[in-house]
């Protein structure tokens, strides 16, 4: 195949399918992953996609990318195989903040699902829109579960919409473990979701102390819908990749920054 055509087919899958990794593109088209990076850089040169992290997806803007964002994310099933060393040791130090007969508000995501896991047998409050975290702690009569409604987000297993919004403006937390998709070097924290960035802002306003649990990862990350600012923050929980200079900005905002 020449590459051409291999350039064509890659955007005719991403037309399809909105994202796709390295690994499924050169399982598709029977190339080297070498040769499918060398491709993405190419094309992403030239305008016709969007390098990310692991793989490809369709600029913003463009008429396949309008379409609706379930049908393009990563499922969640993906997203948990990446980095999990980095959310474990993320997970063990955000656990020490939690108290007995403690509210905690619990975003979706692999590192708070990686809490979750931690929090089993504590007798503390969850509260969460992640079926995931339903799963890990459904069956443990040490932790009342409480769960937001909403719309099925299938391929995150989440509760988003109107629903959870309005069930958010009831809650009142002692602490929130945040996730993001991005951390910018001027302190915005970011999510590249439309229907997710509302609902971590609700979450915000839900709880007495806010920790974003992010991996060196998401520094910068990715994302352009700004879901707060470092100095919204009470905790920075990351890993001893991210950059230092990101992590004096929240310092200086008076954020406590904790490394795993």
């Amino acid at each position: 195949m020449t590459s051409r055509k291999r350039h064509a087919k890659i955007v005719e899958s991403l037309r399809s399918t909105g994202v796709a990794s390295v690994r499924e593109l050169a399982e598709n088209l029977q190339v080297s992953e070498s040769t499918i990076r060398r491709d993405l850089t190419l094309l992403d040169r030239n305008g016709e996609l969007l390098r990310t992290y692991g793989g490809a997806a369709l600029p913003r803007g463009s008429a396949e990318a309008a379409e609706t964002e379930a049908e393009r994310e990563i499922p969640l099933d993906v997203v948990m195989s990446r980095h999990q060393v980095l959310k474990d040791a993320i997970a063990e130090e955000a656990v020490k903040l939690v108290e007995d007969d403690s509210v905690i508000v619990l975003d979706i995501g692999t590192t708070p699902l990686a809490i979750a896991r931690r929090l089993r047998g504590r007798p503390v409050t969850v509260i969460t829109s992640s079926l995931p975290v339903l799963d890990v702690l459904r069956d443990d009569d040490a932790v009342r579960l409480v769960m937001l409604g909403g719309v099925l987000r299938r391929n995150y297993q989440s509760l988003v919409g109107s629903l959870t919004e309005q069930a958010l403006r009831q809650v009142s937390a002692d602490l929130l473990f945040l996730s993001c998709t991005g951390v910018r070097p001027n302190g915005h924290v970011v999510d590249n979701m439309a229907v997710e960035a509302p609902l971590k802002q609700a979450m915000i306003e839900t709880a007495g102390k806010v920790v974003l649990v992010a991996a060196e990862t998401k520094f910068p990350g990715t994302g352009s819908l700004r879901v707060c600012s470092l100095s919204d923050l009470d905790v920075l929980i990351t890993t001893s990749g991210a950059d230092p200079n990101t992590l004096q900005l929240c310092r200086e905002a008076d954020g406590k920054v904790i490394l795993a």
